[in-house]
């Protein structure tokens, strides 16, 4: 719900813009992969936490010295356009997850190929997502994909050994009521 009104002001009636994250990371951490980094309003955050929050919003790095002066200063990138946002929408209708219901207002738009290793920002690349399984994608053995245009999930070996792709039906052909 947080962020729900940071990122609009409000709390929405259907998904919006994302927020805008300046993330600081020192140029000794960025050499050796960005292993940890910080947020505007402070505290230490893992590469791996920075990636889930990174994935649906407007990432500006600032890269400091090792005596903390700003040495370069990024602009924005890895966004997904409100047009784009909206076609997501209309596919997934929610969050893809096979038997997840929430809405669009609390769902996530996740890079299925990460965006920083070459994934386009692209309908046949992005998925929704809300918190509890944009998490899930991230943190654990579950791997989201594309499959004739629409995203299927495989979970890891010890729920399913065949790890068999999941998908939930797409919203406009689900029966009503």
């Amino acid at each position: 719900m947080c962020a729900q009104v940071l990122s609009r002001g409000r709390l929405p009636d259907t998904d919006g813009r994302r927020p805008q994250l300046t993330i600081t990371v020192r140029l000794e951490d960025l050499q050796r992969r960005a292993a940890s980094a910080s947020l505007e309003f402070g505290g230490q955050l893992t590469a791996p936490t920075l990636r889930q929050l990174a994935c649906d919003a407007a990432v500006i790095p600032v890269v400091l010295n090792g005596r903390g002066v700003p040495l370069d200063i990024g602009r924005l990138s890895r966004t997904v356009p409100d047009g784009l946002r909206r076609a997501v929408t209309t596919r997934d209708g929610g969050c893809a997850f096979p038997g997840c219901d929430r809405p669009p207002s609390r769902c996530e738009i996740h890079h299925v190929h990460e965006w920083q290793h070459g994934g386009p920002t692209a309908l046949h690349n992005l998925v929704m997502l809300c918190a509890v399984h944009h998490r899930l994608i991230h943190h654990s053995h579950w791997e989201a994909l594309m499959a004739d245009g629409l995203p299927e999930f495989i979970p890891p070996s010890w729920i399913d050994l065949s790890r068999t792709p999941r998908r939930r039906p797409p919203p406009l052909l689900q029966p009503v009521g």
